[in-house]
C-alpha cells in the first residue's frame, strides 16, 4: 500500500529548489553590492552576513570564490561590453573614444570589483573576454582617430590604461568630498591625447579645503 505522503514529496522538493534559488539570488546580490563597494577582497563570511544566510549556504551554492565573482560580475561586465559596442559604432573615432573612456571611468568608479577585473587586478581571468573586447575596440578607435587627425602622435593603448588607473584612483579619495571631481581630470587627460586640445568647459574645480582633504585622504594622513 503506497505511503500517503508520497503525493506531497514532489511539491516539497519544488519548495526546496525555490528556497535554494532564492538563497542563491540573495548571495549574488549581496556579493555584487559588496564587490562594488569594497573590491574583490571581500570574503564568503562577509557575503553571507550581508545576504542574511549562513556561510555554509554560500559554500553549498558556490564551489569557490571565482564562481561567485563570475555570477556577481556578469551584469557589470555585460554593461562594459555594451559600452564598447556602442563606442565602436561612432561615426568619428574621437567621439567613440570619448564615449568609451567617460563611460568606462564611470562604471569603474561605481564598482571597485569591476575596476579590479578591468584594470588587471584580482579576478582578471573571469573578465578576460570582456577586457579583450574593450582593448580591441580601444585599439581600433585609436588607430582611426590617429588616421582622422584627432589623436596626437605617440599615444598608445597603455596610455589609456594608465589614465584609467589614475582617474579611478583619484575618485576613491574624492568621491565623499567632491563626487564628480574625477570627471574634471579625465577631461584634462583626454585633452592631452588630442592632436589639438578641445574646448569643453571643465567640470567645476574643487574648493581649496576640498583639495586639501582629498590630498590627505590619498596620502592616508589624519583629516
Amino acid at each position: 500500500m503506497p505511503r500517503p505522503v508520497a503525493a506531497h514529496e514532489p511539491a516539497s522538493r519544488g519548495a526546496l529548489r525555490r528556497d535554494a534559488e532564492r538563497n542563491r539570488d540573495r548571495i549574488v546580490r549581496a556579493a555584487r553590492e559588496l564587490f562594488a563597494e569594497r573590491g574583490l577582497a571581500v570574503g564568503f563570511n562577509e557575503v553571507a552576513h550581508h545576504a542574511g544566510v549562513g556561510v555554509g549556504t554560500v559554500y553549498r551554492r558556490f564551489a569557490d570564490k571565482e564562481e561567485l565573482m563570475h555570477a556577481a560580475l556578469a551584469e557589470p561586465l555585460g554593461e562594459l561590453a555594451e559600452v564598447a559596442q556602442r563606442a565602436s559604432q561612432a561615426e568619428r573615432a574621437w567621439d567613440g573614444l570619448e564615449l568609451l573612456l567617460e563611460s568606462i571611468t564611470g562604471l569603474l568608479v561605481d564598482n571597485l570589483g569591476l575596476r579590479d577585473v578591468a584594470l588587471g587586478g584580482g579576478g582578471w581571468r573571469l573578465g578576460r573576454p570582456t577586457v579583450e573586447l574593450v582593448a580591441e575596440v580601444m585599439k581600433h578607435l585609436l588607430d582611426r582617430a590617429r588616421a582622422e587627425g584627432d589623436l596626437r602622435d605617440g599615444v598608445v593603448g597603455d596610455d589609456v590604461t594608465m589614465i584609467l588607473w589614475l582617474v579611478t584612483d583619484l575618485a576613491q579619495h574624492s568621491v565623499q568630498v567632491h563626487p564628480s571631481l574625477y570627471r574634471r581630470y579625465l577631461q584634462v587627460m583626454l585633452d592631452g591625447l588630442r592632436a589639438s586640445p578641445g574646448r569643453t568647459p571643465l567640470v567645476e574645480r574643487p574648493a581649496e579645503q576640498q583639495t586639501l582633504t582629498i590630498c590627505r585622504r590619498w596620502a592616508g594622513a589624519p583629516l
